[in-house]
């Protein structure tokens, strides 16, 4: 961030700089009676004479900038103070604008100090020459702080937050107006550029405080479906990760391969972590109800068919 700040105030100087310079009519004496050398050290001697002169119009300019980021510390303070009640994002949302203001006015008066005669119009027009440049030069940049500042202001999601996007998974570390960090399940930290979450689908999986999970497993042809299902659903009311207060729904599903397929959802934590923990225990309860229940969990059966009747020869060994 201070990287792109002092390059974007580089950038601003020299442009006001040019549009100042091509405002004055240097006057030059004739030197063409002067030798090489002569002219050398006439033009150091210039270079140095007119930078003491302007070394009083430097360090105004440098308290300025120092003024600046005072205040814009101080201001942005006392936004977030009176912010405090919304959203964490919108908040930071607005000390972010109100620092970038405050540091486009304290550029302005800065240069207007350094480089004397410099009026806003001019700095405008200065800088109207170097934001084409600029413009295609942090396309990109520009580009995901304008989705930062959309995704800060419409909060699809906030810090703490576990989303998926594309083949990422993990939870929301940081928000800035440029990009996002995220913390995959596996430890691993992504940054991500704002502009790539705008324009892609999310699934923020914590946005409610529970989500829905479905597991399917099935009965043999020859077992009591209904009776299986009436188990399973005594024995997931038991289950401590499954969420009681809402509906376990258990049904038939459909005539599969080998089974009559039943199909179990419920209710648990919304964190990967969750998800995992209560289908590990699902899965466990469900097995272990049928087993005892002397219920067949088949496997998958093929039965073949002969066109005419297969001759079985059983040998006699001594």
């Amino acid at each position: 961030m201070n990287s792109r700040l002092y390059l974007f105030i580089f950038v601003l100087l020299s442009g006001m700089a040019n549009a100042q310079s091509s405002t004055d009519t240097p006057k030059m004496d004739d030197i063409s009676d002067l030798t090489p050398r002569e002219t050398l050290e006439n033009t150091v001697v210039s270079i140095v004479h007119n930078f003491i002169e302007h070394l009083p119009y430097l360090f105004a300019g440098l308290i300025i900038l120092l003024l600046t980021w005072l205040v814009a510390y101080l201001v942005g303070k006392v936004v977030l103070k009176l912010t405090r009640h919304m959203r964490q994002s919108l908040s930071e949302l607005f000390e972010r604008l109100s620092h970038i203001g405050i540091w486009a006015l304290g550029l302005l008066l800065a240069a207007m100090v350094v480089f004397p005669g410099l009026t806003p119009a001019k700095a405008l027009g200065g800088l109207g020459l170097a934001s084409i440049a600029i413009g295609f030069a942090f396309k990109e940049i520009f580009e995901n702080f304008f989705a930062g500042v959309l995704l800060l202001w419409k909060y699809p999601f906030e810090k703490g937050d576990f989303i998926e996007c594309q083949s990422i998974l993990g939870k929301v570390e940081n928000i800035s107006v440029r990009m996002t960090t995220i913390r995959k399940t596996n430890g691993e930290l992504v940054v991500v550029p704002n502009s790539f979450l705008f324009k892609n689908a999310v699934n923020v999986l914590t946005d409610q405080d529970k989500r829905r999970i479905t597991v399917m497993t099935g009965v043999a042809y020859s077992e009591d479906a209904d009776h299986a299902v009436e188990l399973l659903q005594q024995a997931l009311s038991h289950c401590d990760t499954v969420d009681q207060q809402l509906p376990i729904q258990i049904f038939l599903n459909g005539f599969g391969d080998s089974s009559i397929d039943i199909e179990i959802t419920w209710w648990t934590g919304p964190t990967p972590l969750d998800h995992r923990r209560s289908r590990s225990e699902v899965v466990s309860i469900v097995k272990r109800t049928l087993d005892d229940a002397g219920i067949e969990i088949p496997f998958p059966y093929r039965t073949m068919t002969f066109k005419e009747p297969l001759v079985i020869n059983q040998e006699q060994r001594d």
